[in-house]
């Protein structure tokens, strides 16, 4: 499946959300592709958007949290998953800051890495899950 791009992609996920789901959650884009994907879920699920400030060095992937999560349930936004690194981070340091309940969100996770993060989340939502992992801008037509 490809989408014409990331805001393609985020009403395509929208409507893959059940309302029980979104219902009294936070919403929060993981930068830079998840937060216009994210802009596109925030408009039609009605929720507003935060975005986590993350920065991937080679050293590995740190996040910050800028808002206040303890006992919330959260739904994460990104333009896909290719290895799971970031996703993995994501849902660490959500958990440390006292989310109780984690949703993974996104248009693209390939299934061999959908297992792992299916432990490490409490769901994940993808619209498409493909059998062979490839690069994120393989999904889009227009990935900017």
């Amino acid at each position: 499946m490809r989408f014409a791009d990331l805001a393609d992609a985020g009403r395509q996920l929208a409507a893959r959300l059940p309302p029980e789901v979104v219902d009294g959650c936070v919403l929060v884009g993981v930068p830079p592709g998840g937060v216009k994907v994210g802009a596109a879920v925030a408009e039609l699920v009605g929720l507003p958007l935060e975005t986590l400030e993350v920065t991937v060095t080679d050293h590995g992937v740190t996040v910050e949290v800028p808002v206040d999560l303890d006992g919330r349930r959260v739904i994460v936004v990104d333009d896909g998953v290719e290895t799971g690194t970031a996703a993995r981070a994501v849902v660490a340091a959500l958990r440390a800051s006292g989310a109780a309940y984690v949703v993974l969100a996104v248009p693209v996770c390939p299934r061999e890495v959908e297992a792992d993060l299916r432990r490490r989340y409490d769901d994940v939502i993808a619209v498409t899950t493909p059998l062979v992992r490839r690069s994120l801008r393989w999904h889009y037509e227009s990935f900017a």
